[in-house]
């Protein structure tokens, strides 16, 4: 069972840690990276991968991964993936195994999206090194950002109540039978409320990237769990 301290913002938190990891778990399940300590190691000298050097060295420029790494995942992500894309119910499908005990549906749709940024219904390799390249090794700036890009639904530049609460609920539901204590069936809604009391600074119903972006940095928990992955492959 999963055991977290909940405080009256740690749904922000967990929210960001969740992205994290979740994009952790999808690496290890595609055979992509292995927890153990001599993996990386054993794996860059072994790699031998047939790519398409301009393809790769393109990717090394957009991304903060070497070349070395691209072509360990690259062969990891076709040999799953052998179309090339992974689609939206192969992403439900790895939260379910991550978190069995709940309903990740909702959060993998919301996830899958931020990560399908050209909106085709699926996700390419080139989507997936850009994402997570952000996400393990990104600054925290491009982390925020792209956390913000999450939350902000329907992609105006803006965060709305309605779009937060629709985050809560799916990492409730995904995480929230889960906890200790148990959560209470209004925490969601009473998250929002907090949020938007701490970071819509001018109060027009609405939070902007930019106070998005200060009131996450002014966040000892958030900005701890900024630096909780780094470097991990």
């Amino acid at each position: 069972m999963l055991t977290l301290e909940w405080e009256s913002e740690g749904l922000q938190t967990v929210g960001i840690v969740v992205i994290i990891c979740a994009s952790l778990k999808l690496l290890h399940l595609l055979g992509l990276i292995d927890f153990s300590e001599d993996s990386v190691e054993d794996e860059l000298e072994m790699a031998t991968v047939r790519h398409r050097p301009e393809a790769l060295e393109l990717l090394e420029a957009q991304s903060k991964f070497t070349k070395k790494e691209l072509q360990i995942l690259y062969r990891g992500f076709k040999n799953e993936c052998p179309s090339g894309v992974v689609n939206e119910e192969t992403f439900k499908e790895i939260y379910s195994q991550f978190f069995p005990q709940g309903d990740s549906t909702t959060y993998a749709h919301f996830l899958f999206n931020a990560f399908d940024t050209d909106h085709n219904g699926a996700v390419s390799f080139e989507d997936f090194i850009r994402g997570l390249s952000i996400l393990l090794r990104g600054t925290v700036q491009e982390k925020l950002n792209w956390a913000f890009n999450l939350y902000d639904i329907n992609k105006d530049g803006y965060i709305t109540k309605e779009e937060m609460l629709d985050i809560m609920k799916a990492i409730y539901d995904m995480m929230g039978k889960c906890t200790y204590p148990v959560l209470k069936e209004d925490a969601p809604r009473q998250h929002v409320e907090t949020f938007f009391q701490k970071m819509d600074k001018n109060k027009d119903g609405v939070v902007t990237i930019d106070e998005f972006i200060e009131s996450c940095q002014k966040d000892e928990n958030i900005m701890r769990s900024m630096q909780l992955f780094e470097n991990v492959i």
